[in-house]
């Protein structure tokens, strides 16, 4: 009996691990069908699972970054520094020259 609220799972829904995972298809070429299943041969790993990981990499590469965590882990990284005043200093002076060699002001 399936209790109010909980999703229903049928004979057909796949995990792996604790993870459901959904069925598809994917056309290759000959040399990738080859490839993928020497790939699985050797390393001794589904072709299904190195298809997931192929994909989760591209995936990983392409998504947009959480620059809100990046930005928390760097947080207080110069806590320890006493130069800041004058490296804030050299870099403002350094933008002016740049400007007056630009600009002549």
């Amino acid at each position: 009996m399936i209790s109010a609220g909980a999703p229903a799972t049928y004979m057909s829904d796949i995990y792996v691990g604790a993870i459901p995972m959904i069925r598809t298809q994917v056309y290759l070429t000959e040399e990738q069908e080859r490839g993928l299943k020497q790939l699985a041969a050797s390393s001794g790993r589904k072709q299904s699972e190195l298809i997931r990981e192929a994909i989760e990499g591209y995936l990983a590469e392409r998504r947009p970054k959480d620059w809100r965590k990046a930005l928390e882990a760097i947080r207080g990284m110069w806590a320890d520094r006493d130069d800041l005043d004058d490296l804030h200093a050299e870099v403002g002076r350094d933008w002016e020259r740049r400007l007056k060699r630009l600009y002549g002001e």
